[in-house]
C-alpha cells in the first residue's frame, strides 16, 4: 500500500474550501449593505420624528394662531425669512424649516442634520365650529432608500422623481379646542 497518496490535501478539496468561503464572504458583504441601508433609513425616521414632534409643540404653545401654521415648506426651494416683527407661527415655520434643511448638523458648510429632501407639511383636518375643536394634521415626508408602499399622506407627493413608492412620511394629528 502506497501511503504518499493518503497525506495531505488534494488541489480539487482546497479549490471546493475556497469556492465555499467565497460564497460566505459575498453573503456578509450583501448582509453589511442591507444593514448600512436600514441604519439610514432609521436615522432619517427618527430625525423627522424628532422635526415633527418639535413643530407640534410649537403649534400647542402658539394655539390662539394655530391657523397661521397652515403651509406647505420645501426647503429645497426657499425657507421663509422672517425679521423684526414677523408672528411666532412665521418665525417657527422658518426655524422648522432650517432644521428641516439638516441645520442642526454641518459638515463643512453642508448641511447634514436631515433626512434627503425634507419637507414639512401642516395642513388642517377640521375648521372650528361650535363646540367642535379644530384640527391639524403636521406631517415630515422625505426620499426613503427602498421602494415601499405609497403613503397615503399626500405631504410631499411626486416630489421625489417618478418613483413615489421612495417617498417616507410621518405625521401627527393636533387638535385646539375653541379658544373663546
Amino acid at each position: 500500500m502506497n501511503m504518499n497518496r493518503n497525506r495531505g490535501f488534494s488541489l480539487i478539496e482546497v479549490l471546493i474550501t475556497i469556492v465555499i468561503l467565497m460564497v460566505g464572504l459575498l453573503g456578509l458583504a450583501g448582509l453589511q449593505g442591507r444593514a448600512l441601508t436600514s441604519q439610514m433609513e432609521s436615522y432619517q425616521r427618527s430625525q423627522a420624528l424628532i422635526l415633527l414632534k418639535d413643530m407640534i409643540d410649537r403649534v400647542n404653545a402658539n394655539r390662539k394662531n394655530a391657523a397661521s401654521y397652515v403651509t406647505e415648506l420645501n426647503p429645497a426651494v426657499a425657507c421663509p425669512v422672517t425679521g423684526a416683527g414677523s408672528s411666532v407661527a412665521s418665525t417657527d415655520l422658518a426655524e422648522w424649516c432650517t432644521a428641516l434643511q439638516g441645520a442642526a448638523e454641518v459638515q463643512g458648510t453642508a448641511k447634514v442634520g436631515a433626512m434627503i429632501g425634507a419637507r414639512g407639511c401642516i395642513t388642517q383636518t377640521a375648521a372650528p365650529a361650535s363646540g367642535v375643536p379644530s384640527q391639524y394634521l403636521v406631517a415630515v415626508a422625505w426620499q426613503g432608500l427602498n421602494s415601499t408602499a405609497i403613503p397615503s399622506i399626500t405631504c410631499g407627493q411626486n416630489q421625489y422623481g417618478a418613483n413615489d413608492a421612495l417617498r417616507r412620511v410621518v405625521a401627527l394629528p393636533v387638535v385646539i379646542a375653541d379658544l373663546n
